[in-house]
């Protein structure tokens, strides 16, 4: 893996669970369960409990589905967290980008830094763009968000924003550049956007000959942009005892669906439609009847959910083999989920986490200052 080159070279990993904002937590895949809805509540319980079991980052993700509104919820666990940073997603054009800027800043502060963000490039709910309209979008959006964190002022003239402003109002809490920036996208226009704008290039689950493929061409892009990113994975996780045991879970999760109701449940997401899941359904069809695409890769989970379809399903020995075989090619950021997501949680935590070195990636990035900055909200001149 010698032609892909990362930004963080020290072999620590950043491990994330997920925080079921879209109405997404199952016992059985597509049979809604009253109890694991995405109330306030529920939500709650599954971000403290993954920073109380030792995870360093919790993914908040967007989609306009019944459940918390992701910048909401961030503000309010920004108050019962401790520890674990708030993977906080931001779809790009639907906030003001000075508004938005300030809004990431005020949770920053709260946070103190406890806060990365992951850029959503997609459709706005009830519209349809051109994807390379959307890109463009996009990538005003992100340099706005640079200029307000770290310069004095934004001025940016664009072709859908033109902006002369003090950024007084929106420095941020982290200092070297603001929070990370996490991306997902394998088109054209996202790989592009990535490797210029991002710093963390997350990727679902395929095969690890395509992920290196993906991998060796951002390392590329990057590299040509001047820069060097950071690559991560998000994964669901099935661990059990034995082999056996971890099948016939994988198993059990889809005993109870129905395929056209899976079909339904799949598609109200908002990316359902996207490059990346056209892959993973590619790589599913041509699977074997046990819905493996590799070892220890189960794709069963795409059936009934857009985005991340696949699992690592194994023992522990299994699961904790197959991150290594994917810190090995640089990988260096990992976000998962299970069903349900607190039980898995629970069961990741006790029989894998041990095992991994583990680090902060905005701390060991020095985006996190280890005294408090000077910033309009902290110490500095009041105006």
């Amino acid at each position: 893996m010698s032609s892909i080159v990362i930004r963080s070279e020290d072999p620590k990993v950043e491990m994330a669970w997920f925080c079921d904002l879209c109405n997404g937590d199952y016992e059985y895949l597509g049979v809604p369960d009253p109890k694991l809805r995405s109330s306030f509540e529920h939500c709650a319980e599954i971000i403290r409990l993954a920073d109380e079991l030792g995870y360093q980052n919790i993914l908040l993700p967007s989609s306009y589905q019944v459940g918390q509104d992701t910048l909401t919820f961030a503000a309010a666990a920004s108050q019962f967290t401790k520890n674990i940073s708030l993977l906080t997603a931001v779809r790009c054009g639907e906030i003001h980008p000075p508004m938005l800027a300030r809004t990431i800043s005020t949770l920053d502060h709260m946070l103190k830094g406890r806060l990365n963000i992951n850029i959503i490039s997609s459709d706005l709910p009830g519209t349809i763009r051109d994807s390379k309209e959307r890109y463009k979008i996009s990538k005003e959006v992100i340099e706005i968000l640079k200029q307000s964190w770290t310069k004095d002022e934004i001025d940016f003239q664009g072709e859908f924003y033109k902006i002369k402003l003090s950024s007084d109002p929106s420095k941020s809490y982290q200092t070297n550049g603001g929070p990370l920036l996490y991306f997902g996208g394998i088109s054209e226009d996202a790989r592009q956007l990535c490797a210029e704008y991002c710093d963390v290039f997350l990727m679902w689950p395929e095969t690890e000959e395509r992920l290196a493929d993906t991998m060796k061409d951002l390392s590329g892009r990057a590299k040509s942009a001047g820069r060097k990113i950071d690559f991560g994975l998000r994964i669901h996780v099935i661990v059990r005892d034995t082999e056996k045991e971890a099948k016939d879970a994988a198993s059990r999760l889809l005993s109870k669906l129905d395929l056209q109701k899976a079909e339904e449940l799949k598609h109200r997401a908002l990316d359902s439609n996207s490059a990346g899941v056209k892959r993973q359904d590619e790589l599913r069809k041509n699977a074997g009847s046990d819905l493996f695409i590799e070892p220890n890769i189960w794709s069963g989970i795409g059936l009934a959910r857009s985005g991340c379809g696949s699992a690592i399903v194994g023992t522990p020995e299994q699961v904790l083999e197959k991150i290594n075989r994917y810190i090995n090619m640089g990988i260096r950021a990992f976000i998962l989920s299970g069903y349900p997501l607190m039980d898995e949680c629970k069961i990741f935590a006790e029989k894998v986490l041990p095992h991994i070195q583990t680090v902060s990636l905005p701390k060991a990035q020095g985006r996190i200052p280890d005294r408090e900055p000077v910033t309009p909200l902290t110490t500095g001149e009041r105006k």
